[in-house]
């Protein structure tokens, strides 16, 4: 079965070059000219990821990822002319996994697509349920109580080089060097934000954990359950 592309955006140029490069990859896009109706749809039809333009009529795009952010883990890619780094931040705060941006070629947007989904769905050869945490390094995926968190590969990342030194404290610039290329637009605030956007994950299928903890004028360190 093809999987849903939900493409929010209100350029119809923009919009349906990308709905032809995802339909080329076999998916199912489903376009949105505006904002309305989008936190219904994803509501009611579970897309398997959702494209969200952050500059829409009716309703911008950070706080409609907001919004589906209460109630869904579905993929979030931001698509967003704004460069600075105050726009990509506000899109990482809001709960977005990745975000684009224009001028983009829209087969760099359908890799974007399949890598989310593959990290969202990918196989795995332990069994979660069994410890308090796994590492799923083939996948890409951390999971926690028995739930995969739905993880940016940057949160990933930063995540996993903290569960492999429990108890050891990162500073932000030794957080910054796990992301390797990454790190070439990313700053000290950058860091913060994934941070706060993994604790909010994990507490989104464990709502007492604290295993994130901040060391004042330090940075940060993992604290096993």
């Amino acid at each position: 079965m093809q999987k849903t592309i939900f493409v929010v955006e209100d350029d119809p140029k923009i919009a349906q070059l990308v709905a032809d490069y995802l339909t080329a990859a076999a998916f199912a896009p489903r376009i949105f000219p505006d904002g309305r109706s989008v936190v219904a749809s994803v509501r009611a039809d579970n897309p398997a990821l959702v494209l969200l333009d952050v500059m829409l009529p009716a309703s911008d795009g950070i706080t409609l990822c907001k919004e589906i952010r209460r109630f869904s883990a579905v993929p979030i890619i931001m698509l967003t002319a704004r460069v600075e780094e105050r726009a990509k931040l506000g899109g990482l705060d809001c709960g977005a996994d990745d975000y684009v941006t224009k001028p983009f070629s829209p087969a760099e947007v359908v890799a974007r697509v399949k890598a989310q989904l593959r990290r969202a769905e990918g196989s795995v050869t332990t069994n979660p349920d069994a410890v308090d945490y796994l590492v799923d390094e083939d996948g890409y995926r951390i999971a926690w109580r028995g739930s995969w968190l739905d993880l940016s590969p940057s949160e990933y990342q930063l995540f996993a080089a903290m569960i492999k030194r429990p108890g050891v404290v990162f500073t932000r610039d030794q957080l910054l060097d796990t992301l390797g290329e990454a790190a070439t637009e990313s700053t000290d605030r950058a860091i913060d934000s994934h941070i706060k956007n993994l604790r909010r994950k994990i507490q989104r299928v464990d709502d007492g954990a604290r295993c994130i903890t901040s060391v004042y004028g330090a940075g940060y360190r993992f604290d096993p359950p």
